[in-house]
Order: structure tokens, then sequence, then C-alpha cells
């Protein structure tokens, strides 16, 4: 059967099969997770990003890739559709979108997890003013965090509002209650600020369709990157508190994913997070979701209170 039109019988444990999902981003990280919980819970996920099997993103060497994760989605019972996309080539998001149309004829769950920044942002960003930043890096700091953002969402919302129960989740650093305090860099600052403000205008404007638009963050993320970035592995992590003391409140990217699989599955979401930004941590208290260790982390807590309320407490307080 043709993936693209491939429905799965619904079962107790599956609350999302039958729905459509697109996860904008979806190559690592985050956006990998998330998209693999999706379709742990039944959806059919497009998958979508730049780093292909034939085709490196400017991310650099990386080895995960779209067609990967697909495969992970389908392994985990759902229906993985990889189709490399640029999100900020509008062009290629027509395409999508319209394959998503041609195949299913709407979309239920729209994810926006698009950024691929990360290479930007040390030494030339972080730790310098705006005026100290190169202005070429900045700029591409908003083209992947803020223009992907508002062009996926233009162009597949027509889509998302044929839903009868319509979900768009912008993922970003940091809630609206966390970044009130400045993120390291203007540029920085803008990007992650930004989605906030998204979920917050399409929660206006979804809410006549029965829609929810919701900002979520992770905390201290172990993706890919940040655990070569240390040297460790997923199974190893903890060598790299020595290293990093706030390492120990990290949580691995299925935290948030398992959060946010939850929280598509909620009849009531509108009235609880319509329009709102929420943390992995306040999603997996609402949810009763823990991470893959069993803990429930929350580092955006372990800040506030060890970072900058000089608090005496030890990570393991926080997990």
């Amino acid at each position: 059967m043709d993936k693209d039109s491939n429905i799965q019988d619904t079962g107790p444990q599956r609350p999302l099969t039958g729905r459509i999902a697109l996860v904008a981003g979806a190559t690592r990280g985050a956006g990998r997770a998330l998209a693999v919980e999706l379709g742990r819970a039944g959806a059919t996920v497009y998958v979508t990003g730049r780093t292909t099997r034939a085709r490196a993103s400017e991310v650099g060497r990386r080895t995960e890739t779209i067609e990967e994760t697909a495969e992970l989605v389908d392994a985990a019972g759902g229906t993985g559709i990889a189709v490399p996309t640029d999100h900020l080539d509008e062009d290629q998001v027509r395409a999508l979108v319209a394959r998503i149309d041609h195949g299913h004829g709407r979309l239920d769950i729209l994810v926006n997890d698009l950024w691929g920044g990360e290479h930007l942002l040390t030494g030339a960003v972080f730790g310098r003013k705006s005026w100290e930043t190169p202005l070429a890096d900045g700029l591409r700091i908003l083209e992947l965090g803020v223009r992907s953002h508002v062009i996926t969402a233009a162009l597949a919302l027509p889509l998302l509002i044929r839903s009868d129960a319509p979900l768009h989740v912008e993922v970003t650093d940091g809630t609206a209650a966390t970044n009130r305090r400045y993120r390291e860099n203007l540029y920085y600052d803008l990007a992650k600020n930004a989605p906030i403000r998204i979920a917050f205008g399409l929660g206006e404007e979804l809410a006549g369709y029965g829609g929810t638009a919701v900002a979520v963050s992770p905390g201290f993320l172990r993706s890919e990157q940040m655990l070569a970035h240390f040297g460790v592995t997923e199974e190893n992590w903890r060598d790299a508190v020595a290293r990093e003391p706030d390492f120990a409140v990290a949580e691995s990217p299925y935290y948030l994913a398992r959060a946010v699989a939850a929280l598509a599955a909620d009849p009531d979401r509108a009235a609880r997070w319509n329009g709102r930004s929420a943390s992995s941590a306040e999603l997996a208290r609402t949810y009763d979701v823990r991470d893959v260790d069993g803990s429930r982390p929350d580092v955006w807590a372990y800040f506030e209170d060890v970072r900058y309320g000089g608090k005496d407490r030890s990570p393991d307080d926080y997990r």
C-alpha cells in the first residue's frame, strides 16, 4: 500500500491512529523524537529536513537523516514518510503540502521544529553584543529560527484547518516565563522568542476552527549534537557532568516528545494550552509522562532556583 494513503487500525494504546502529522525539522534531536512518538501513538508522520542519505545540510558532518527518522517511525508502529524539504524554499514547502493534500486531504498535526543553527552559535554569536556579531550569521539565525516557521505555517495552515481538531506545535528554547530573561545574544533571543508569539497569534486564529496552537520547549536537551559536543553517548551521558554540572538535569529528546504525543491525544487540549507556551516538565506533570530513565527533569526550575536564585540544591532535586 502507498504509505501516503496508509491508515492503520485503531487500538486503545494508539490514540492518534488515522491522524496525519507533519514534523518539520525531524532529522535529529527533538524533531526526530517527536516524529517517533507521534508514530508510536498511531499517526502517519511526514518527516522533513535538509539532510538525506544523498545530501547533507549546512549543519555539517552529521550522520542523521530524514530517511532514518522515517524508519524509526515505522519501527515504533507508525507510518513514516520522509520528504526532503528546505523550509526556506517556498516552492518546496508548497510541494510538500500538495503531497499531503493529495494523499489525505487534510493535516491534523503540524509540528514546527525547524532550526539547524547550532553551528552559528559558538564563538561567533554567544558572548557577543549584537553589533559584534557577524551580520550574516545573525540574519541566518533569524531565517532558520523564524522565517522558516512563518513560511511553513502560512502554507500548511490552510490544510491544517480542514482537520476536525487542528493542532499546531511550535518548538523553541524556553517558555514565555523563562525567556523573560535575555537569551545570550540578540539574534538568538529573537529566534527563540518568536515561536512563542507565533503560537500565541495562531491560537487566536485557530480558535474559530476548534484548533490549538502551543509553543513547547525542552530543557537541557541530550540531542545527538549535544552528546557529541561533550564527547559522550546516551548510555554514558552522566560522564559529562564533571565538565558541565548543569548537564545533570539534562533530558532525552523523548521526554518532550512523549509529552507532546500525550497533548495531541488530549481532547481538552485547546482549553488547557491554546495560545500558551509550556516546558517539557510542565507537560510531563500534566500528562504523567516520564523520561526514558523514569525521571521527570525540570531544568528550567533548576535554573530559576539555583543559577539565578542562589539556592543550595542538588540537580538530583530536579529529576
